[in-house]
């Protein structure tokens, strides 16, 4: 019994030994008996993205365009094949490059009305090609924005008179062609049809000949004349201010209502007035100048929305040394950034609602209805497969006489369209040798 006793004391022993051997290593010799304090939370750009108010509705809208630029991307690839189709083993090998991480056959099964899947009559592969509804409408995007040249000569005229000098770097201006509108040869197109409002001193280099001081407005200064018409508030009311949209669910502070109504009250350097002998020393107004300017550039772009890292390219030329990711969380009633559909997007909030923009204009209008294809999914099957049949018996008369009742597929994994792919096309005849060029 005794012996049990004197084991379990120096078991106890041992034990408190290695407690005041582990607290030694942690904290220290020499500061053992400190007190433990919490460390303070990071406050950083990061931790107040991951902390904002959501706006889901707005997210959900980025994760199904980001759908819509991934079978653009693949009508991309698709389109530079001699023939107008690829095989299904070629798209898999390329879906990397796309940006696309699921596999290739799943994919285009989520899709139908975009994409349509079939066996080739001769090479008996699974090949894939565009439907004629989504190819209408790529022809019926590229007419409108053909149609709209005149609009897209003041959309840059408007562009290079925010900036400080007037020019624009080419490569900056054809990162963000999609967003403002122009065609992917608007070098060879445009520029060289309107001479004397643009010019290009170099080949990086977009500069203005001359300003047009009637297309100095704002299209904040429009909703401005509309407030003061409309609600009949005061012109000290409506001056300066910025339409302001909070998110559901945003928390309002105590004293941010009186800051918020001051601020609107501030006057400050509009984003196409030049005053260059009297530079802005108040931060409050300088920010409130930027967010005029930031305000100014998304509002002339077709979707009211620019991914963040393109929009970080202007902003030197525009004068906004600002963290803009910081600076665009500091006014959520104005701005919000998505980190939906694998980038971050900054998004005029006024623009929206319910999902949708609320002034449309032809080119939205068209790729809306791309985003319509998207949101059908299978829904009304019926008329795909006419229109895949139509393809197949197309094909059955250009290059085969075998039987083509059944070259139409029908799907039912991803894994057994790349196995009979790899099975009837060991060493990839139908192999794309080089990634679709961009000038």
């Amino acid at each position: 019994m005794a012996s049990i006793i004197s084991g379990a004391r120096s078991l106890h022993a041992l034990s408190l030994r290695l407690w005041a051997l582990g607290e030694t290593f942690q904290h220290g010799p020499f500061n053992r008996s400190m007190q433990r304090r919490w460390k303070k939370p990071v406050d950083s750009a990061r931790t107040r993205l991951e902390g904002r108010t959501r706006d889901h509705r707005l997210d959900k809208l980025m994760v199904q365009l980001r759908n819509l630029r991934l079978a653009l991307a693949l009508n991309e690839v698709i389109s530079q094949q001699r023939n107008g189709y690829a095989s299904l083993q070629l798209l898999s090998k390329w879906r990397h490059e796309v940006g696309l991480n699921i596999e290739i056959g799943a994919f285009l099964k989520k899709y139908p009305h975009i994409f349509q899947i079939y066996v080739h009559p001769v090479k008996k592969n699974h090949c894939c090609k565009i439907t004629q509804k989504m190819s209408d409408l790529i022809a019926e995007e590229d007419a409108v924005i053909r149609e709209n040249e005149v609009d897209i000569v003041q959309r840059l005229k408007k562009l290079l008179m925010l900036s400080v000098n007037g020019t624009l770097n080419m490569h900056a201006l054809w990162l963000i062609r999609r967003e403002l509108g122009l065609p992917d040869d608007y070098r060879s197109s445009i520029l060289p049809n309107h001479q004397h409002d643009l010019h290009l001193e170099s080949p990086d280099t977009l500069s203005l000949v001359s300003r047009d001081e009637a297309l100095a407005v704002a299209k904040v200064e429009e909703w401005r004349k509309r407030e003061y018409i409309e609600k009949w508030l005061a012109e000290s009311e409506t001056k300066y201010t910025f339409p302001i949209n909070f998110p559901t669910g945003f928390k309002i502070e105590k004293g941010f209502r009186e800051k918020l109504k001051n601020w609107q009250r501030l006057p400050y350097t509009k984003p196409y007035e030049k005053n260059d002998s009297h530079p802005i020393h108040n931060v409050e107004r300088l920010e409130k100048h930027i967010v005029g300017i930031l305000h100014e550039l998304l509002s002339l772009t077709v979707e009211k929305m620019m991914p963040l890292e393109r929009l970080s390219h202007f902003r030197r030329v525009y004068a906004m040394e600002v963290n803009l990711r910081e600076f665009f969380l500091r006014y959520p009633g104005i701005f919000y950034i998505s980190t939906k559909g694998s980038a971050q997007t900054v998004i005029l909030r006024e623009s929206y609602s319910k999902g949708c923009l609320i002034e449309p204009n032809p080119v939205y209008i068209v790729r809306r209805k791309m985003l319509d294809l998207i949101l059908s999914g299978c829904s009304n099957i019926g008329e795909c497969q006419q229109d895949s049949a139509t393809w197949s018996t197309e094909e059955c008369d250009l290059g085969s006489s075998h039987g083509c009742q059944d070259n139409i597929c029908q799907v039912d994994s991803a894994d057994s369209i790349l196995e009979h792919g790899i099975r009837n096309d060991p060493y990839g005849k139908n192999q794309l040798t080089e990634f679709p060029h961009r000038p």
